[in-house]
């Protein structure tokens, strides 16, 4: 048990919500790692979990998260944290899966996961990171070009375009390649598909590939299936194998939550946290309305508690 990941199944939620009780009420982690036969330094990690997560997900009146470090400060609140316990469900997951953002800890180990259970782990991997680090959709995304990665001499186009064609709005935006991770990953990716024949050119521009040939390939080495539908003059598109390609990466990489909208939140998040307003949020996304993106991705907004405690 010591190593599961506090609160991280409901039991261990409800358990830990009990070490937090028992600590606010005076008893030392010491009694407490007796009474469930665990080690101190477990039963302080679960009660600081859990006392995050009560911050974040109900709100402590007088408490932030940095507060919720040190018994003193929580022992203190005791009459707040009882007041916030009552609206609490320990059992519930850590946020509603729509809402859910992953961390570089899970895109780690999601890779790992993803590398050891796909057929096409060189291909599969670059998707995955594709989706975190351009925010696009998978239309998009299996609309993009050799070209649109690559320049004619093997580098990469770190401020690229998604073209109009491939955008779901039919509007160009910026595309940008910011991350090492993804450039490892479509390097492997890439070279494996040289190496196989597929969408190959002669010559070494574009390292050695068809620039105009798609930037990921279907198991059979062609691009993805994309279909029509809907009435005359209103016709959209759908790729269903790349859809379903994702829900298998998220299947092999246990977070069979994720779809490619709540990775964009993600995205998203992360945006937001480096500074970014939601005009750029847009720009990225390709929203062009600063409503809209305030609509579909509102900016967490900290509790009056925590931005009033100890201003000075």
């Amino acid at each position: 048990m010591e190593d599961d990941e506090p609160g991280s199944t409901g039991a261990a939620a409800i358990q830990a919500v009990a070490m937090l009780r028992a600590v606010i009420d005076g008893r030392t982690y010491e009694s407490v790692a007796a009474d469930f036969g665990i080690t101190r330094t477990a039963v302080e990690r679960r009660v600081k979990a859990v006392a995050i997560r009560l911050c974040r997900e109900v709100g402590i009146e007088g408490m932030n998260d940095g507060a919720t470090a040190f018994v003193r400060r929580l022992r203190e609140r005791r009459d707040a944290i009882l007041h916030a316990l009552e609206r609490f469900e320990p059992a519930a997951g850590h946020a509603p899966k729509g809402d859910r953002v992953v961390s570089a800890d899970e895109i780690a180990r999601a890779v790992l996961r993803i590398r050891g259970r796909s057929a096409q782990p060189a291909r599969d991997v670059a998707l995955f990171y594709t989706l975190f680090v351009t925010g696009a959709r998978p239309l998009e995304i299996v609309r993009l070009r050799v070209r649109d990665y690559l320049q004619a001499g093997g580098e990469v186009r770190r401020e690229s375009e998604l073209p109009a064609s491939a955008s779901i709005s039919g509007k160009s935006r910026p595309l940008y390649f910011a991350s090492r991770k993804l450039d490892d990953a479509l390097d492997a990716y890439l070279a494996e598909r040289v190496a196989r024949g597929h969408g190959i050119a002669d010559g070494n521009a574009y390292r050695s590939l068809d620039p105009d040939s798609p930037l990921f390939l279907s198991a059979t080495g062609e691009g993805f299936r994309i279909t029509q539908y809907g009435a005359e003059g209103r016709r959209r598109c759908l790729c269903r194998p790349i859809l379903e390609t994702y829900r298998k990466l998220f299947r092999y990489a246990e977070l069979e939550w994720a779809t490619p909208l709540s990775i964009r939140r993600t995205v998203v998040a992360r945006l937001y946290d480096r500074g970014a307003d939601e005009e750029q949020v847009g720009l990225v996304l390709g929203i062009s309305e600063r409503s809209a993106v305030r609509e579909q991705f509102p900016r967490a907004r900290p509790t009056m508690a925590s931005l009033v405690q100890e201003l000075v």
